[in-house]
């Protein structure tokens, strides 16, 4: 599939390049979910928009500093592996003036790459090591994998990360934001609520979390697991700012991050449907991670990438 990446974030037809970028995402996402036979594809069809958004508009980063072909994990970064390459240069330099973007659900990992690949920043190339032994490009993404600044350990973990961050270039008096990509079952965890209440406490409007709210994870849909809402609520409970929006809109994602006040971290409940674009799904009780019970079972999702990738292909023009 070839890459139409949107170019100039500053472009009054940005919206329109973010869009088709998502629907490229998705169907270049669900191939390689087929190719694996299987795969985080609701994630896929829930965030496409939240990535495209990043890349096109809400991030100021400068262009990638990493090799369009990731080369083998080579190990961990130390004396004795000098060429080690962090995941966090695909998304450009570390100067004051770029923001810096923390991906916290590791297992969205595949979105991360397909949204680097449509905006320049990582070759086709690279996804023909997905998920093997030896490569960067992991199933899961860690600190050494294309887009992903730093392993974020369990769910719930990297807003902490990210705090760290934002307190030292407010004391150093960068202009840089920094950026945190969620998942709504992350506020199942003490931590955030923790976090959020220290951004708060230091004032850090120089930190933006978007989040994924498709109200799934991995035993089912939250309102059966645990709930967290209502998520805006709380959050401003604690002294955060929250502003609710459809997470398929990237003008409100973009209106939201806008609006944001100066001393107050700020929380875009970005509200998605896992099934977007892969209505079969709708079929099943769980949608964390897809696997295939049957040969007519993947025959059906077969048909369904075909017809995806043919309404993007009339859609994209």
């Amino acid at each position: 599939m070839a890459s139409d990446a949107p170019t100039a974030l500053a472009n009054d037809d940005w919206l329109a390049c973010a869009q088709r970028m998502a629907e490229r995402m998705r169907v270049r996402g669900f191939d390689y979910v087929m190719r694996n036979d299987g795969g985080y594809l609701s994630q896929i069809c829930s965030s496409a928009e939240i990535f495209s958004y990043l890349y096109t508009r809400g991030l100021n980063i400068g262009g990638s500093i990493a090799p369009l072909v990731p080369e083998p994990f080579a190990g961990n970064p130390g004396a004795d592996n000098p060429g080690y390459t962090n995941g966090g240069l695909y998304n450009g330099p570390r100067t004051p003036d770029f923001d810096r973007f923390y991906f916290s659900p590791a297992h969205y990992a595949l979105v991360l790459y397909v949204a680097l690949i449509e905006c320049g920043r990582l070759s086709e190339e690279a996804l023909e090591a997905f998920n093997k032994d030896g490569s960067k490009v992991e199933l899961i993404g860690a600190e050494h994998s294309p887009g992903v600044e730093s392993t974020t350990g369990s769910l719930g973990q990297a807003l902490s990360q990210a705090i760290g961050v934002a307190m030292a270039r407010r004391h150093r008096d960068e202009a840089g934001n920094v950026w945190v990509m969620m998942s709504d079952g992350e506020f199942q965890e003490g931590q955030t609520w923790e976090a959020i209440q220290c951004a708060s406490h230091y004032k850090l409007g120089n930190l933006a979390a978007i989040v994924d709210v498709n109200a799934q994870q991995c035993d089912g849909p939250m309102e059966g697991v645990m709930t967290v809402e209502p998520l805006a609520q709380r959050i401003r409970a604690f002294g955060g700012e929250a502003v609710d929006i459809d997470g398929h809109d990237m003008a409100a994602m973009d209106a939201a991050f806008k609006t944001r006040a100066p001393d107050r971290p700020l929380f875009i409940l970005a509200r998605t449907d896992p099934t977007r674009g892969v209505p079969l799904m709708n079929e099943r009780p769980v949608l964390h991670y897809l696997r295939f019970g049957s040969h007519e079972e993947r025959a059906r999702y077969q048909a369904a990438f075909e017809q995806l990738k043919a309404e993007s292909a009339a859609w994209n023009g």
